[in-house]
């Protein structure tokens, strides 16, 4: 291989840290989102029905 005499920084050098678990006040799975979000869905073609 051909010595080019160019020398690149490697990047972050390991300092950037992905934590696995995250502690957050609002512990939600992923079936609650859903199920959130198909209650506002079903929220808003109501109020096209009874406004609209």
């Amino acid at each position: 291989m051909a010595d080019t005499g160019i020398s690149l920084p490697s990047g972050f050098g390991g300092l950037v840290s992905y934590k696995e678990e995250y502690a957050s006040k609002f512990m939600l799975k992923p079936v609650h989102v859903m199920v959130f979000i198909a209650l506002i869905v079903a929220f808003r073609i109501g109020l096209g029905f009874f406004l609209g």
